[in-house]
């Protein structure tokens, strides 16, 4: 058994050539993961972009990929090789992870031919006081300081947040559960 593609369409019909071509191109993925994996993909139009999301949730990460391109097609094929390079690129620390590495093939797990020995370096570490205030707020001081994402306490309930900015001048809000 292979990678179980969940395949959605947002603003657009999925015909079968579309769907043949996701089992087929992101099908190479199988390599990687372990049968029965679940890739959620989300086919969706806006404007003149044909926008693919695909979504492969392991256990311990997620790894996400979006592309958008005038063609369809193309978008599938653009979003197939950004995975694979995030894979690549980070298959010693995802693997180092054991709770992650059970996703993962044996083939892939053992093969070092690729391995990207690239370290991640904190050269700066800021401290900040947390103020309380309403993601609204949160946005206007994040414009403010001119950076993409603002850390705050959300004064409703108390708890740390993290506003940023999205692509076509949006916000996102990240909040933790409970």
């Amino acid at each position: 058994m292979l990678m179980k593609f969940n395949i959605t369409g947002r603003n657009l019909n999925v015909t079968d050539g579309l769907r043949h071509m996701v089992d087929k191109k992101l099908g190479k993925l199988d390599k990687f993961f372990k049968p029965d994996t679940i890739c959620n993909v989300t086919l969706s139009t806006q404007r003149d972009q044909q926008k693919i999301e695909v979504t492969i949730p392991v256990k311990g990460t997620v790894i996400r990929a979006e592309e958008s391109s005038l063609d369809m097609y193309q978008s599938i094929d653009l979003v197939v090789d950004v995975i694979e390079r995030q894979i690549r690129k980070y298959r010693t620390r995802i693997i180092d992870r054991n709770q992650s590495a059970q996703a993962f093939s044996e083939s892939f797990i053992e093969d070092e031919a690729e391995e990207d020995d690239a370290e991640i370096q904190i050269v700066r570490t800021k401290q900040f006081d947390l103020k309380p205030m309403t993601p609204e707020e949160a946005c206007l001081q994040m414009e403010l300081v001119g950076h993409s994402f603002f850390v705050f306490e959300n004064g409703n309930t108390g708890k740390v947040n993290v506003v940023y900015k999205r692509k076509g001048n949006t916000y996102g809000l990240i909040e933790p559960e409970g």
